[in-house]
């Protein structure tokens, strides 16, 4: 069953802090595999993706066939039902809208000494995006990682994929072909994020990664950031919903099992100030279980990471949800924006009752790549700003630096660096 705490018990700290300090990843130390499997793929190129994907994904490929070309992707669309494809279409269009309204504007002014100052915006040349194979396969994640970087102005963006005995969900590939991907290769793991940092025959590598995988994945992230970027380090995925007695409970259960469905160690928390409704939300949650195709898989996340926080007034809820810093979070209550104006860390937030959080992983617009494991606290979920880099720039003529300098002298002398101050001093005794 999951926990379930009332915030009036003389126990409730304690029993708070344990959820927070609850660790819902493997104990299983992945980064010295991971660090092999990096090391053989920069040793051995190709041969080395090659047999590691015979040995993890069943699929024998050759150098020739570690991508996937244009005939297959346009035969993969002709698979997808039609309906699909419209509404995967319509989502790359909402996707596209939202991420194009953050592009940045550059900055360029000339301040009171006559210095003129700014910054412009570029992206980064070359982005990989990892997309997950495996237990489910994900063209939403293709959208909502891709479709930033084209707007970003990425030019070159390449896609991996594992492809388990060759199996590949042919909406993958749509989904690649609308967000605009060309380049894609059928290999996954950390060896997929060691071909993109280090590249390999057939692989040129990235200067940036992004996008979700398994713990191996992430494990490779952190060992090869730094000679990548990374977006970030993604963890189970989470959901807090906020709700009162006047929601139905049914969905509010499903609202719940719609993140527990990921994965057996994925967290949903319910946080409400009605005992009877969390006990009528509790009974739904069981009810919906025999209905769900992953009911396994959401029953073990609900049974053993789930809980049920039950608190005096909703006013005790802002403080609760911050110290979560949860994925997602759900507001069903009469004034969603009034609480959310008082939140200070969530990755995304669905505003009422008729917002669930599933119309963002979706359809919504913003994106659904989003920081977990408290890390909200902290960081964003992913944007336009990801592939973009910003570079300042500074001007000055004789009689600006003339204002400024020997201020600048002054810092440089009193740090001890003399060829800082005489780079400076030279110009203003002898203006070009």
């Amino acid at each position: 069953m999951p926990l379930e705490l009332n915030s009036a018990a003389a126990d409730f700290e304690s029993g708070f802090q344990a959820l927070l300090d609850g660790k819902r990843e493997s104990e299983a130390d992945v980064g010295d595999i991971a660090a092999a499997i990096i090391k053989d793929v920069r040793q051995r190129g190709d041969a080395a993706l090659i047999e590691l994907t015979t040995k993890f994904d069943r699929l024998t490929l050759t150098p020739a066939t570690l991508r996937i070309g244009a005939e297959e992707i346009a035969e993969a669309r002709q698979q997808c039902d039609p309906e699909t494809l419209d509404a995967l279409a319509l989502a790359a269009k909402r996707i596209e809208a939202f991420h194009r309204a953050q592009m940045p504007s550059d900055l360029a002014y000339e301040d009171e000494d006559g210095v003129g100052l700014g910054l412009r915006w570029g992206p980064v040349d070359a982005v990989g995006l990892y997309v997950p194979g495996g237990m489910a396969a994900y063209p939403s994640s293709v959208l909502m990682n891709a479709i930033p970087a084209r707007v970003a102005g990425v030019e070159r963006r390449v896609m991996t994929v594992p492809t388990p005995d060759g199996v590949l969900n042919p909406l993958v590939l749509a989904a690649a072909e609308l967000a605009g991907v060309r380049e894609i290769h059928r290999v996954g793991g950390a060896q997929a994020v060691a071909a993109l940092a280090y590249g390999t025959e057939s692989i040129r590598p990235v200067d940036k990664i992004v996008g979700p995988g398994n713990a191996y994945v992430a494990a490779a992230k952190r060992l090869v950031f730094g000679k990548v970027g990374i977006d970030s380090i993604a963890g189970p995925s989470e959901i807090l919903v906020v709700a009162d007695a006047r929601n139905n409970p049914d969905w509010i259960a499903i609202d719940l099992l719609s993140q527990a469905e990921h994965d057996a160690v994925a967290q949903a928390i319910l946080i409400t100030d009605d005992a009877g409704f969390a006990g009528r939300v509790m009974a739904a949650v069981e009810t919906a279980l025999k209905t769900l195709s992953r009911a396994d898989i959401a029953g073990a996340s609900w049974r053993d990471h789930g809980a049920v926080i039950v608190v005096g007034s909703l006013d005790e809820a802002p403080g609760l949800i911050d110290r979560l810093a949860p994925e997602h979070l759900e507001l069903a209550v009469d004034h969603p924006d009034a609480l959310a104006a008082r939140v200070r860390h969530a990755g995304a937030i669905f505003l009422g009752r008729h917002t669930p959080e599933a119309i963002g992983d979706y359809i919504a617009g913003p994106n659904h790549v989003l920081p977990t494991s408290r890390t909200a606290r902290f960081s964003s979920g992913l944007s336009v700003m990801d592939f973009l880099k910003r570079t300042t720039w500074v001007r000055c003529d004789p009689e600006s630096l003339s204002r400024i300098g020997p201020a600048a002298v002054t810092l440089a002398k009193a740090e001890g660096l003399d060829a800082h101050a005489r780079s400076i001093a030279t110009r203003l005794a002898k203006p070009a």
